[in-house]
């Protein structure tokens, strides 16, 4: 039969997931000759052999790896060489990167069971991984995804390893984490002042301190998690007060779903979601009674659950322990620590003791969030296990960078038709989080080899975000109305071009009148959009003030209804101080510091006061 040759490429998720092997194990069970590599694009095979095992080949392939995703295949037929075997090559370097980085994976069976298996020589080690499972995006400096290019590069693997990293048959085959208790990374516990604890073995001293009520900052694949027993109220209220978060719920880690099930309502798909290789936290509803400490989630009929995804959180869930509050490591309203001194110096008054290891974290990633409705799912935070997985475009077009927002910010960087989401950076009210966004989007600049030819801000002058990207050496800025992007952003969900009617409901944002819009009914298009209507507009009195003390806001609605609401029978005005109310009212009156607002977040911000809900918040 003819023999023919074949060039193929491949897009996709296919670097560090197990494709090589794939590719490798699938020539060798056709019989073909040629070669496979990782490329700046992705995967480049060629292979040779007769026809129709090259067909089986191709059609082989698409059925990857189970956490491979493969977006193109360019097939191009050439004429024979005469390969003699077939080969991995080693990677090759080049201009015009786009190979997409896989997230972190939570760790698979296979690997589960070597970890407890007493006869595994990786019995209980806590950093076990395969080309299935793992960490992939915090680990990564550069492309392409080889050892060198990650935090994995100052351990050299023993023989063991090697042998399997070397041998095509094996699950770790070119898996760049790999590592044992021989060669790989350690852990070690610390008490708060910098002492290191003498333990033969610094996880099950971990539980023990954990089962005392002592509060373990524990380093994780993308940051510190502060964690502590979530049966123990006082230990919980103890961890809310030292992290000065009042009310805010927090996560919990359960030990598996048997647990969750016993906290939470649990459908079909919110067992599917939790039991995801992506493990984002989950948020359910409370079962009445749920054996939880109530400072956990203060006010609240839902918990945040997640299940462990690395082998430490496995192996921390001994000795009975069902459940842990799991909060990223952080100060309120810092972003999460990922580096061992930063976390010595800023945890030190939070957490009793530290749980550390020696690998290196390249890039800081929370935990993401998402909340089941129906038969569909809504992000609340995307970051571990979804980013930096980018979103398809229905066309290419320019190199963008899109800056966000300066409240819950995530960034975007487009190349081609991929759109490439920052995970989760958080509020840019501090220098951590400003610098944490900087690096972030050089990181994806660097990865995804984009020079961004337009920049994309808010429209609010004040904005980190819009400084940012006025000072950059863009060919063009371009200022985008905050609920105008809202907008377009639903459309591009859903692949619209409109022109669409859009309401948009939120708390803040920067209108083209200067005044704080956030009820808006808009005719929208890709080419621009029309405001048609708003919410009524009050004056906010002391500004941003108001927003953490409603009932300022409730009192300005009430003004402008009644004029002079002093004599309303409620609990609301019987309460309130009016003296403190006139010298606001003084200040409205002559607008000082009282921007006028149409948001919807601060009207039910008032109602919420008005009902005696929430006066103030935290």
């Amino acid at each position: 039969m003819e023999a023919i040759r074949a060039c193929v490429e491949i897009k996709g998720v296919v670097q560090g997931v197990g494709f090589r092997p794939f590719v490798y194990d699938l020539a060798l069970e056709n019989d073909l000759k040629g070669w496979v590599l990782n490329d700046e694009k992705g995967v480049t095979i060629e292979i040779e052999g007769k026809k129709d095992r090259v067909n089986k080949f191709l059609s082989g392939l698409s059925l990857p790896p189970p956490i491979a995703r493969i977006e193109k295949t360019a097939i191009l037929y050439l004429s024979p060489l005469g390969y003699n075997d077939f080969e991995i090559k080693k990677s090759k370097e080049g201009e015009g990167k786009l190979a997409l980085i896989s997230p972190d994976i939570a760790t698979c069976k296979d690997c589960l069971n070597e970890l407890f298996d007493p006869k595994d020589r990786r019995f209980r080690y806590p950093f076990i991984n395969c080309t299935n499972c793992g960490p992939r995006f915090t680990i990564i400096a550069n492309v392409p995804y080889d050892r060198d290019n990650t935090t994995m590069s100052s351990f050299t693997m023993c023989p063991a390893c090697s042998s399997e990293y070397h041998s095509p048959s094996n699950r770790r085959f070119h898996a760049q984490p790999n590592a044992c208790p021989e060669c790989g990374p350690t852990l070690q516990l610390f008490t708060n002042s910098g002492k290191m604890v003498t333990t033969h073995d610094p996880v099950e001293e971990t539980i023990a301190l954990l089962k005392r009520g002592k509060i373990v900052a524990i380093k994780g694949l993308g940051g510190f998690h502060l964690a502590c027993d979530a049966t123990k109220e006082e230990v919980v209220a103890g961890l809310r007060a030292r992290k000065y978060r009042e009310d805010k719920p927090f996560a919990l880690m359960c030990r598996d779903l048997e647990v969750v099930k016993s906290l939470c309502i649990v459908d079909a798909l919110s067992s599917n979601l939790i039991s995801s290789r992506e493990r984002p936290i989950v948020i359910l509803p409370r079962k009445i009674g749920a054996k939880i400490a109530p400072s956990v989630a203060p006010f609240q009929k839902t918990l945040g659950v997640m299940l462990p995804y690395t082998p430490l959180h496995h192996l921390l869930f001994g000795q009975g322990v069902d459940a842990l509050v799991m909060t990223s490591g952080n100060v309120s309203d810092e972003p999460i620590v990922f580096k061992d001194t930063e976390a010595f110096s800023r945890l030190r008054n939070i957490a009793d003791f530290f749980l550390v290891h020696d690998r290196e974290i390249h890039t800081r990633c929370d935990d993401s969030v998402v909340k089941p409705l129906k038969e569909t799912v809504t992000f609340l935070r995307r970051a571990r296990g979804f980013a930096p997985f980018p979103i398809k475009l229905n066309k290419e077009g320019k190199h963008i960078l899109a800056c966000g927002a300066d409240l819950k910010n995530t960034f975007c960087l487009t190349k081609g038709d991929y759109a490439f989401m920052s995970q989760h950076i958080g509020d840019m009210e501090n220098f951590e989080t400003m610098s944490s966004f900087e690096q972030g989007i050089e990181l994806f600049k660097q990865l995804f080899q984009i020079t961004p030819e337009f920049v994309v801000h808010d429209l609010h002058p004040d904005y980190f975000s819009t400084r940012y990207a006025m000072g950059l050496d863009v060919p063009k800025k371009i200022g985008v109305q905050h609920h105008f992007a809202h907008a377009l952003s639903c459309m591009a969900e859903y692949g619209s071009v409109g022109p669409a009617l859009a309401i948009v409901l939120d708390g803040t944002g920067y209108g083209e009148d200067g005044t704080v819009w956030g009820g808006e009914f808009l005719e929208v298009s890709v080419q621009g959009y029309t405001r048609l209507g708003h919410l009524k507009q009050i004056p906010l009195p002391g500004g941003d003030k108001a927003v953490w003390e409603p009932w300022r806001i409730a009192a300005a609605y009430l003004e402008r209804i009644y004029g002079d609401f002093q004599e309303l029978h409620i609990p609301f005005v019987k309460e309130l101080d009016l003296e403190r109310w006139s010298q606001l009212k003084l200040a409205v009156k002559a607008r000082i510091n009282a921007p006028l607002c149409s948001s919807m977040g601060r009207l039910f911000d008032a109602v919420s006061a008005l009902l005696n809900v929430r006066r103030s918040v935290n």
